[in-house]
């Protein structure tokens, strides 16, 4: 399979794809989150295609462990959610963010501000939706008035982080170094350990995407220049593995196999480890890696790459969410009629978060470029050497 990006595509087409295709992403995963892909293929009588019921069908009111969210027929999750909080977090402060940002903003609009929740089909506060280690945020800086910067410190390490940090790697698009010590830096009042630095990794991941000519391989090699401990570990290792397959399917075993050493949860889903989720120099999420090792194999397609990390299983929601951001950044086309379902069915703007970013990202760089002259002067005037325009 040759690769199907665009490389050319201009930056309101990037931010474009990778934030609908994200949204994409989770709202395919959701129903078959938590399971593995031979329940997947016994469930739906084959490999998901594109949006699908509940797991339950008309039960999931009450069916456990999935009540009382509506997870399927195109709703997104908290993956979304929280992307497009922190979208309004940037449109707010029209500059890079750090943790006093989050505090700031992120919490008290998670707190306070109804909005609605897809899975809830109704008016919610998002506090109300999201996932425990994310309300830790609301607890440790609202309630434990922590640090913000070291906030996250203490909660249970997974990718709770790193599934909304593709907006900083496209602020930061092309300069995957600035966007993986933005995302530390917000990912500090929520995650530490390896669930912070997946944050990081995934932010760079997609501003490295973002670069005119970028391919999949120089992705993951962004990723690895700057990735530390397990979680570089992890991603070489799944990448290795991915790099022999040009098709999902035969890729869904041997890449959990890959990142198992790595991964702390263990083989069934919903009965983690003791080990589980705690901080470790050793160990990674799998969730980053598992979207990379199929970005790789779908050789950037971004169909081919979200339906491999949604027939994955497990926290395939997150996994796709962030195969679909890296997908979406490299140019790969989103598909139109999943937009058009998945819009509907959450009764969600896809595309507005996407051209406010957009605009924001602009003015951003353009704060940058200012910054970076005002420092060039004053290093020229202490003796440096003079920078030419």
């Amino acid at each position: 399979m040759q690769p199907k990006t665009h490389q050319n595509a201009p930056l309101d087409e990037r931010i474009t794809g990778a934030l609908v295709g994200a949204a994409l992403g989770d709202a395919l995963g959701g129903p078959v989150e938590g399971y593995s892909p031979e329940q997947i293929l016994e469930r739906h009588g084959g490999r998901v295609h594109g949006v699908v019921g509940p797991w339950h069908g008309d039960d999931w009111r009450t069916a456990r462990p999935l009540a009382p969210y509506h997870k399927g027929d195109g709703h997104v999750t908290d993956d979304t959610l929280m992307t497009h909080a922190l979208i309004r977090v940037y449109a707010r402060v029209r500059d890079h963010l750090d943790a006093y940002a989050i505090a700031d903003h992120l919490v008290p609009d998670l707190m306070t501000q109804p909005r609605w929740i897809p899975e809830l089909e109704s008016e919610a506060l998002p506090l109300q939706r999201i996932f425990l280690a994310e309300k830790w945020l609301v607890t440790r800086i609202h309630y434990g008035h922590a640090d913000p910067r070291e906030a996250g410190t203490g909660n249970i390490v997974n990718c709770g982080a790193a599934m909304y940090m593709a907006p900083v790697g496209l602020v930061n698009a092309a300069d995957p170094r600035a966007a993986y010590a933005e995302a530390l830096d917000i990912a500090g009042a929520h995650q530490s350990s390896y669930g912070r630095e997946a944050a990081g990794v995934l932010a760079a991941a997609v501003a490295a995407a973002c670069s005119p000519g970028a391919t999949p391989d120089s992705v993951v090699s962004a990723c690895l220049a700057l990735a530390k401990d397990g979680t570089r570990a992890a991603i070489e290792r799944v990448c290795e593995e991915a790099a022999r397959h040009t098709d999902f399917e035969s890729a869904l075993r041997p890449l959990r196999e890959a990142v198992t050493p790595y991964d702390t949860v263990g083989p069934d889903y919903r009965a983690p480890s003791l080990g589980a989720r705690r901080p470790s120099r050793l160990h990674a999420i799998e969730e980053l890696p598992v979207a990379l090792g199929m970005l790789l194999v779908a050789r950037g397609d971004y169909r081919h790459a979200v339906l491999g990390a949604v027939n994955y299983g497990r926290d395939c929601d997150s996994i796709a969410t962030m195969a679909g951001a890296v997908a979406g950044a490299l140019g790969s086309p989103v598909p139109e009629d999943w937009a058009k379902t998945v819009a509907e069915a959450s009764r969600l703007d896809l595309w507005e978060p996407a051209a406010t970013l957009t605009a924001v990202t602009r003015e951003i760089f353009g704060r940058d470029v200012a910054r970076r002259r005002t420092h060039e002067q004053a290093f020229a005037s202490l003796g440096g050497p003079a920078c030419s325009d």
